[in-house]
C-alpha cells in the first residue's frame, strides 16, 4: 500500500506528516510517496523524508499511484487518481457540501478529521484541538504585539503602568490556552462561554469568568457549541457590553460547526473600547465573531485593531505540522493493520463518524442533509 503526501496551497506553510511520522509508517511497512518540497515551509527537507525511508516524487506520480492520500486542504487534481483512493484531511465538509458530492460521483473514499466525534478515545486524533491549541497561544502573542501598551503591571520611578485587560470570548482549547498565555504575560484575564461547565477550568488559570444565565444544553453535542435562544444572546450581549467597554484586548475563538459564525461583539460594543486596543477574530474563516472582521485582513476602525485570522497555527508550521502529523498517525491506525494493509471498520464509531464519502455515496448523515 503506498501513502501519498501532497503539498499544501501556497498560502499554506504545514504539512499533514513530518519526516518522524514517516518513519512510523515505514516501520508499519506501507510505503511512502512525498510529493517534492512538501514540507520546505514546515523546516522539512526532501532529503529528510528520504532518510526516514519516504520516496520523493512528483505531484503526478503521487496523485496517481497513492492508495491513500494525506492533504490537510481539499486536494486539486484529483482526475488521476485510483477508484476508490482515500482522502484524508481537514475539508469542511459542513461548508462544502458541492465538493463532497463530486468526491462521491468520482468514488472517491473522504474521512475529515475535522468530524471526529469529540470523545476520549479520539483525543489523540483530534486535529481541531492540537491546532486551536496553537492558535489561542499564537492569538495573545499577536495581541501583544499589535498593542501599543504593556501587558503586565510596571511599577517604575517614572510612575507605574496598569495590567492589560483581556477579554476572551469562548473557553474551548484555543480560548484556554490564550487564557495561560495571557496570565503568563501579565495581564488580567475576564471570559465568557455559554457553557458553565468551563467554570472550573477556566478559574483554575487564574482567569474571572462571566455567567450568563439560561445557556442551552451543550452536553450531548459531542464536545462542540450549539446555537443559542434568543433570549440568551441578549443577555449575553449585554454582559459583554460590559466588560468589552474595559477591555484592552479582545479574542474571539467561537465557532459552531456549519453554521456562520455567531455575532458576539456588535459595533455599538466597539465603539465603547478606547484608541489603541485590539480584537484577535480566530472565526474569521467563517464570518468572525465581529461585523467589522475580515478574514486575513487588520481593519483599522476609530483607532481600534480588528484582526481577522483563522489559520495562526499556521504561524507555527513545524510544531503545527508535528501534532497535526501525529493525529494523522493515531486515526491511520484505526484503518490499517499491523501488516500495513487497509480495514476500514464501519463498526468503529471514530472511522464512520470521520467519515464523508465511500462507494460513490456521501456517507455522513450531516452532511447528506445539505
Amino acid at each position: 500500500m503506498i501513502i501519498g503526501v501532497l503539498k499544501e496551497p501556497s498560502a499554506e506553510t504545514r504539512v499533514s506528516v513530518l519526516a518522524e511520522t514517516v518513519a512510523a509508517l515505514v516501520k508499519k511497512g506501507v510505503t511512502v510517496w512525498v510529493e517534492q518540497g512538501s514540507g520546505e515551509k514546515a523546516s522539512c527537507s526532501d532529503g529528510d523524508y528520504q532518510k526516514a525511508g519516504a520516496e520523493v516524487k512528483t505531484r503526478a506520480e503521487v496523485l496517481s499511484s497513492s492508495d491513500i492520500l494525506l492533504s490537510i486542504h481539499a486536494p486539486a487534481g484529483l482526475a488521476s487518481v485510483k477508484p476508490g483512493v482515500i482522502l484524508l484531511g481537514v475539508y469542511q465538509p459542513l461548508f462544502n457540501a458541492p465538493l463532497m458530492q463530486e468526491w462521491a460521483s468520482k468514488n472517491i473514499t473522504s474521512f475529515s478529521l475535522d468530524m471526529l466525534p469529540r470523545t476520549t478515545r479520539a483525543q489523540s486524533m483530534d486535529v481541531l484541538s492540537s491546532q486551536a491549541n496553537i492558535a489561542g497561544y499564537k492569538a495573545v502573542l499577536r495581541a501583544a504585539n499589535e498593542y501599543g501598551r504593556y501587558f503586565p503591571m510596571f511599577m517604575t520611578a517614572a510612575g507605574s503602568i496598569a495590567p492589560a485587560k483581556v477579554l476572551i470570548l469562548g473557553a474551548g482549547v484555543a480560548g484556554l490556552q490564550a487564557i495561560a498565555t495571557a496570565k503568563r504575560l501579565g495581564s488580567v484575564v475576564e471570559v465568557f462561554d455559554a457553557r458553565p461547565a468551563v467554570k472550573e477550568e477556566v478559574m483554575s488559570l487564574g482567569a474571572k469568568f462571566v455567567e450568563v444565565e439560561g445557556a442551552a444544553d451543550a452536553s450531548k453535542a459531542g464536545g462542540y457549541a450549539v446555537e443559542q435562544s434568543d433570549d440568551y444572546k441578549q443577555k449575553q450581549q449585554a454582559r459583554i457590553a460590559e466588560s468589552i467597554a474595559k477591555a484592552d484586548i479582545v479574542i474571539t475563538t467561537a465557532q459552531i460547526p456549519g453554521k456562520k459564525a455567531p455575532l458576539l461583539v456588535t459595533e455599538q460594543m466597539i465603539d465603547a473600547m478606547r484608541m489603541g486596543s485590539v480584537i484577535i477574530d480566530l472565526a474569521a474563516a467563517t464570518g468572525g465573531n465581529t461585523p467589522l472582521t475580515k478574514n486575513n485582513e487588520t481593519v483599522i476602525y476609530k483607532g481600534i485593531k480588528i484582526i481577522g485570522d483563522s489559520s495562526l497555527q499556521s504561524s507555527m508550521p513545524s510544531d503545527a505540522s508535528k501534532l497535526y502529523g501525529k493525529n494523522v498517525l493515531n486515526f491511520l491506525q484505526l484503518i490499517i493493520t499491523k501488516e500495513g494493509a487497509l480495514n476500514l471498520n464501519w463498526e468503529d464509531d471514530l472511522v464512520k463518524g470521520s467519515a464523508v464519502t465511500f462507494d460513490g455515496k456521501i456517507v455522513s448523515e450531516r452532511v447528506a442533509a445539505l
